[in-house]
């Protein structure tokens, strides 16, 4: 785990932006199309972190971002290359556009500055979708990562930030994946090497820190 002083230099909230995946009402909600998951990710306390995490970002003027999986009810441009979404195909919940399935889950607050960023294909938050270039655009050096699943969509997102130049924060009680044991041995043997890890109340004790007051 990093000092509380080197994660606050990573966290500057000038250049951080917090980016929730996939922590939509049809994934991680009461009527998930994946139960297990949504079960998983509820019972650890993993959604409740997230919505602390965009409390705390939205009073301390970092950007929120959130990261939305859908599909047109046609299927049209969606991905069939893989055993995943095939199966995703024939669950009782989709996740169509304009449904409450693609709307972000409480107790998750949306504000009105937070960017929501949806896809319709792909397994990545960032790659072919306009994640990437709104970053730059928001002068983001550092990306957090939160939400679902460990098993695909977050290291996903990890991977692919730091391919693109990020510095990215995942704290370990803010993200889920199925079984239980999965989420730890992801964070231990793949995402520690590539990312800073941290607890959400280290974050957010950086979050909450007092504003630089600038001098003239």
């Amino acid at each position: 785990m990093p000092s509380h002083e080197q994660l606050s230099e990573l966290l500057d909230p000038a250049t951080t932006v917090l980016l929730t995946v996939e922590c939509q009402q049809g994934v991680v909600g009461p009527d998930s199309a994946l139960p297990e998951l949504a079960k998983e990710f509820r019972a650890s306390g993993a959604l409740a972190q997230v919505a602390r995490l965009v409390t705390a970002a939205h009073e301390s003027g970092v950007q929120v971002m959130h990261a939305v999986a859908e599909r047109r009810p046609d299927g049209r441009g969606a991905n069939h290359n893989a055993r995943l979404f095939r199966a995703a195909e024939r669950l009782p919940v989709r996740q169509l556009s304009g449904t409450t399935a693609v709307r972000v889950a409480p107790p998750i607050e949306v504000a009105d500055e937070d960017l929501v960023v949806r896809r319709l294909h792909g397994l990545s938050p960032l790659a072919g979708t306009d994640v990437d270039a709104l970053l730059r655009n928001l002068g983001c050096r550092t990306l957090i990562v939160t939400g679902v699943s460990a098993n695909v969509a977050v290291p996903n997102a990890v991977f692919d930030a730091v391919n693109r130049g990020y510095t990215v924060v995942v704290p370990n009680d803010a993200i889920a994946g199925v079984p239980s044991d999965y989420t730890p041995a992801m964070i231990r043997n793949t995402l520690a090497l590539v990312a800073t890890i941290a607890t959400t109340d280290e974050v957010l004790a950086c979050l909450k820190r007092p504003r630089r007051v600038s001098r003239a």
